[in-house]
Protein backbone atom coordinates (compact mmCIF):
# COMPACT_ATOMS: atom_id res chain seq x y z
CA UNK A 1 0.00 0.00 0.00
CA UNK A 2 1.30 3.54 -0.72
CA UNK A 3 0.26 6.18 1.14
CA UNK A 4 -0.56 9.74 0.47
CA UNK A 5 -0.48 11.97 3.85
CA UNK A 6 -3.11 13.90 3.95
CA UNK A 7 -2.46 17.39 4.75
CA UNK A 8 -5.82 18.57 6.41
CA UNK A 9 -8.97 16.69 7.93
CA UNK A 10 -12.87 17.89 7.31
CA UNK A 11 -13.57 18.38 10.88
CA UNK A 12 -17.01 17.12 11.00
CA UNK A 13 -17.75 17.24 14.86
CA UNK A 14 -14.72 18.24 17.60
CA UNK A 15 -11.81 20.18 16.80
CA UNK A 16 -8.35 19.52 16.17
CA UNK A 17 -5.98 21.99 18.53
CA UNK A 18 -2.42 23.25 18.20
CA UNK A 19 0.37 20.62 17.24
CA UNK A 20 -2.55 18.52 15.81
CA UNK A 21 -4.30 17.82 19.31
CA UNK A 22 -7.26 16.22 19.96
CA UNK A 23 -8.38 16.38 23.43
CA UNK A 24 -11.99 17.02 22.97
CA UNK A 25 -14.50 13.79 24.28
CA UNK A 26 -16.14 13.40 20.53
CA UNK A 27 -14.06 14.07 17.47
CA UNK A 28 -15.21 12.96 13.87
CA UNK A 29 -13.72 13.94 10.13
CA UNK A 30 -13.07 12.71 6.69
CA UNK A 31 -10.10 13.42 4.41
CA UNK A 32 -12.17 14.48 1.61
CA UNK A 33 -10.75 13.17 -2.36
CA UNK A 34 -9.71 9.80 -0.95
CA UNK A 35 -11.03 6.51 -1.62
CA UNK A 36 -12.21 4.96 1.45
CA UNK A 37 -10.85 1.80 0.59
CA UNK A 38 -7.79 2.08 3.02
CA UNK A 39 -6.61 4.60 6.16
CA UNK A 40 -3.77 4.76 8.48
CA UNK A 41 -2.89 7.13 11.60
CA UNK A 42 -0.13 7.29 13.55
CA UNK A 43 -0.30 9.05 16.94
CA UNK A 44 0.92 9.84 20.00
CA UNK A 45 -1.47 8.64 22.94
CA UNK A 46 -2.14 11.56 25.51
CA UNK A 47 -4.28 9.90 28.13
CA UNK A 48 -7.78 10.41 28.89
CA UNK A 49 -9.49 13.93 26.95
CA UNK A 50 -11.29 16.63 28.61
CA UNK A 51 -14.44 15.68 29.95
CA UNK A 52 -16.33 12.91 29.02
CA UNK A 53 -19.45 11.81 26.91
CA UNK A 54 -21.52 8.95 26.80
CA UNK A 55 -22.24 7.45 23.09
CA UNK A 56 -26.02 7.22 21.85
CA UNK A 57 -26.62 4.17 22.69
CA UNK A 58 -25.64 5.72 26.45
CA UNK A 59 -22.23 4.01 26.72
CA UNK A 60 -19.29 5.76 27.70
CA UNK A 61 -16.16 4.39 25.58
CA UNK A 62 -12.80 5.17 25.15
CA UNK A 63 -11.81 4.15 21.67
CA UNK A 64 -10.09 5.68 18.24
CA UNK A 65 -10.37 4.11 14.83
CA UNK A 66 -10.75 4.31 11.06
CA UNK A 67 -13.60 5.05 9.09
CA UNK A 68 -13.99 3.34 5.61
CA UNK A 69 -16.45 4.21 2.77
CA UNK A 70 -17.86 7.38 5.05
CA UNK A 71 -20.88 7.83 2.89
CA UNK A 72 -22.21 9.96 5.44
CA UNK A 73 -22.50 9.16 9.53
CA UNK A 74 -24.87 6.76 8.61
CA UNK A 75 -23.59 4.43 6.11
CA UNK A 76 -19.57 3.31 6.50
CA UNK A 77 -17.27 1.22 7.82
CA UNK A 78 -15.35 1.53 11.18
CA UNK A 79 -12.29 0.20 12.72
CA UNK A 80 -11.86 0.98 15.87
CA UNK A 81 -9.30 0.18 18.62
CA UNK A 82 -11.13 0.40 21.71
CA UNK A 83 -9.75 0.15 24.88
CA UNK A 84 -12.74 -0.65 27.24
CA UNK A 85 -13.71 -3.21 29.02
CA UNK A 86 -10.04 -4.25 27.60
CA UNK A 87 -8.06 -3.42 24.77
CA UNK A 88 -9.16 -5.06 20.85
CA UNK A 89 -10.07 -3.82 17.53
CA UNK A 90 -13.34 -4.24 16.38
CA UNK A 91 -15.00 -3.37 13.34
CA UNK A 92 -18.22 -2.77 11.86
CA UNK A 93 -20.57 -1.34 9.43
CA UNK A 94 -23.11 1.21 9.60
CA UNK A 95 -25.69 0.92 6.76
CA UNK A 96 -28.70 3.06 6.72
CA UNK A 97 -30.62 3.12 3.26
CA UNK A 98 -31.97 7.02 3.08
CA UNK A 99 -30.46 7.93 5.44
CA UNK A 100 -27.15 10.28 5.46
CA UNK A 101 -27.35 12.32 9.16
CA UNK A 102 -27.33 11.40 12.83
CA UNK A 103 -30.73 13.13 13.59
CA UNK A 104 -32.08 10.64 10.62
CA UNK A 105 -30.24 7.46 11.88
CA UNK A 106 -28.86 7.91 15.39
CA UNK A 107 -27.10 4.66 16.63
CA UNK A 108 -29.12 2.26 14.68
CA UNK A 109 -27.95 0.14 11.47
CA UNK A 110 -24.46 -1.30 12.85
CA UNK A 111 -23.58 -4.42 12.29
CA UNK A 112 -20.19 -6.08 14.44
CA UNK A 113 -18.48 -7.94 12.17
CA UNK A 114 -16.61 -11.92 13.28
CA UNK A 115 -12.96 -11.93 12.46
CA UNK A 116 -12.27 -14.93 10.67
CA UNK A 117 -8.58 -13.99 12.08
CA UNK A 118 -7.53 -11.80 15.33
CA UNK A 119 -4.50 -11.53 17.08
CA UNK A 120 -5.80 -8.79 19.91
CA UNK A 121 -4.56 -5.55 20.43
CA UNK A 122 -2.29 -4.30 23.42
CA UNK A 123 -3.37 -1.36 25.74
CA UNK A 124 -2.58 2.43 24.76
CA UNK A 125 0.55 3.64 26.98
CA UNK A 126 0.32 7.16 27.34
CA UNK A 127 2.82 9.14 25.17
CA UNK A 128 3.95 6.17 23.15
CA UNK A 129 3.13 6.55 19.13
CA UNK A 130 1.50 3.97 17.47
CA UNK A 131 -0.22 3.21 13.77
CA UNK A 132 -3.35 2.00 13.25
CA UNK A 133 -3.97 0.89 9.30
CA UNK A 134 -6.94 -0.95 7.36
CA UNK A 135 -7.32 -1.64 3.94
CA UNK A 136 -10.71 -3.05 2.09
CA UNK A 137 -9.55 -5.29 -0.75
CA UNK A 138 -12.79 -6.96 -2.60
CA UNK A 139 -14.88 -8.18 0.26
CA UNK A 140 -12.21 -8.69 2.96
CA UNK A 141 -11.09 -6.14 5.43
CA UNK A 142 -7.46 -5.88 7.45
CA UNK A 143 -6.41 -4.58 9.82
CA UNK A 144 -2.68 -4.20 11.32
CA UNK A 145 -1.05 -2.38 14.31
CA UNK A 146 2.29 -1.16 13.77
CA UNK A 147 2.50 -2.88 10.68
CA UNK A 148 1.05 -6.81 12.65
CA UNK A 149 -1.78 -7.73 11.30
CA UNK A 150 -4.60 -7.75 14.06
CA UNK A 151 -8.20 -8.69 11.96
CA UNK A 152 -9.25 -10.00 8.86
CA UNK A 153 -12.49 -10.82 7.82
CA UNK A 154 -15.14 -10.28 5.80
CA UNK A 155 -17.50 -7.53 5.26
CA UNK A 156 -21.23 -8.12 4.47
CA UNK A 157 -23.30 -8.03 0.80
CA UNK A 158 -24.42 -4.36 2.23
CA UNK A 159 -20.69 -2.97 2.41
CA UNK A 160 -20.34 -2.99 -1.17
CA UNK A 161 -23.06 -0.14 -1.31
CA UNK A 162 -20.98 2.38 0.52
CA UNK A 163 -18.79 4.73 -1.10
CA UNK A 164 -17.36 7.37 0.35
CA UNK A 165 -13.70 8.99 2.00
CA UNK A 166 -11.49 7.56 4.82
CA UNK A 167 -12.13 9.23 7.94
CA UNK A 168 -11.19 9.10 11.99
CA UNK A 169 -13.02 8.92 15.02
CA UNK A 170 -11.89 8.77 18.23
CA UNK A 171 -14.26 9.06 22.16
CA UNK A 172 -12.98 10.02 25.46
CA UNK A 173 -9.65 10.34 24.38
CA UNK A 174 -6.48 12.38 23.74
CA UNK A 175 -4.26 12.18 21.01
CA UNK A 176 -1.36 13.97 19.10
CA UNK A 177 -2.00 13.17 15.17
CA UNK A 178 1.50 12.67 13.39
CA UNK A 179 0.29 11.61 10.35
CA UNK A 180 -2.75 10.23 8.72
CA UNK A 181 -2.80 8.50 5.39
CA UNK A 182 -5.33 7.60 2.65
CA UNK A 183 -5.41 6.59 -0.59
CA UNK A 184 -6.36 9.44 -3.28
CA UNK A 185 -9.78 8.90 -5.30
CA UNK A 186 -13.10 9.60 -5.19
CA UNK A 187 -15.84 9.79 -7.84
CA UNK A 188 -15.29 10.97 -11.14
CA UNK A 189 -16.28 14.97 -11.64
CA UNK A 190 -17.08 14.98 -7.60
CA UNK A 191 -16.28 18.09 -6.00
CA UNK A 192 -15.57 17.24 -1.62
CA UNK A 193 -17.01 19.38 0.66
CA UNK A 194 -16.44 19.51 3.79
CA UNK A 195 -20.04 19.10 5.54
CA UNK A 196 -20.76 19.46 9.74
CA UNK A 197 -23.32 16.54 10.57
CA UNK A 198 -22.67 16.38 14.00
CA UNK A 199 -22.63 12.93 13.77
CA UNK A 200 -22.72 10.66 16.96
Amino acid sequence: MTWTWVQSICVTKGAIGPGSMVDVPTFRGVALGTSGEAARIDFVYQGRSRGERALASGQVRRQLGLKLRAADGCNLAYVMWRLDPRPQVEVSVKVNPGARTHAECGARGYTKLKPASYDGAPDLVIRKRYALSAQITGDGLSAWIDGRLVWQGSLPYEARSLSGPSGLRSDNIAYSIVAFGAPVGGAPGEVPKCVVDGED
